[in-house]
């Protein structure tokens, strides 16, 4: 699913660089990164998300090697192969919860707006427990429900790989199993890969396999 080879990212004007000589992630698996903050794991999942484009180096994701897209074609790769759930969240104060979970499908040509989207927008609601929430604004919800609304944004359009930054971050135990079990089960009976950043060591038993970014400030793999 992921392929990186050789590659070499910093920011301009910034002291801090990322090298990866290697790094894989295989069709299905369910991989966790840990680390300290500002060891670039979040800056990581945004190169591979193609938000980002290193100075050196290749990424593929799903066969796709992602240089060779133009902005508009890596736009439309993103959106409709990847889901992110970030960090920040990025939530549209003046929509309500169902809109934010629909917004993609809104702005974006490439994807579909119909009735069996809007069905599954309220079912992936409903599983994290903000069914009853629908018509809510961002404002009213507490940051873990607001965390809640941005992983569903992510899984709608059933992506083939999902990329969270602390997805479970804000979350009481509870939640953060039932986020976790969300996030797993868009994986199971597919070829769906999720790679998620965390800081919580207890949920990696639960991974297949987790890479620590200690002491690769500069380097990783």
């Amino acid at each position: 699913m992921i392929a990186i080879n050789r590659l070499h990212f910093q920011y301009p004007g910034a002291p801090f660089s990322l090298d990866i000589p290697e790094f894989h992630v295989a069709s299905g698996e369910k991989l966790a990164i840990v680390g300290p903050s500002g060891a670039g794991k979040t800056t990581l999942l945004k190169l591979i998300a193609g938000i980002l484009a290193p100075q050196h180096g290749t990424i593929h994701v799903d066969s796709t090697l992602l240089e060779t897209l133009s902005d508009a074609a890596r736009r439309a790769f993103r959106i409709t192969r990847i889901g992110f759930v970030f960090q920040e969240l990025e939530l549209l104060e003046y929509l309500d919860v169902l809109d934010n979970i629909l917004h993609t499908y809104r702005i974006n040509p490439v994807l579909k707006l119909d009735a069996q989207v809007r069905e599954r927008a309220a079912a992936l609601a409903q599983d994290v427990g903000l069914g009853s929430k629908l018509k809510r604004m961002p404002r009213e919800l507490s940051q873990g429900e607001r965390q809640r609304v941005a992983v569903c944004r992510a899984l709608l359009p059933k992506p083939a790989l999902i990329l969270a930054d602390e997805a479970t971050g804000n979350l009481d135990p509870a939640n953060k199993v039932r986020i976790l079990e969300l996030l797993f089960r868009a994986t199971e009976g597919s070829d769906t890969s999720l790679v998620a950043v965390t800081h919580d060591h207890e949920l990696l038993p639960r991974f297949d396999r987790v890479v620590d970014f200690m002491g690769f400030h500069g380097a990783a793999a």
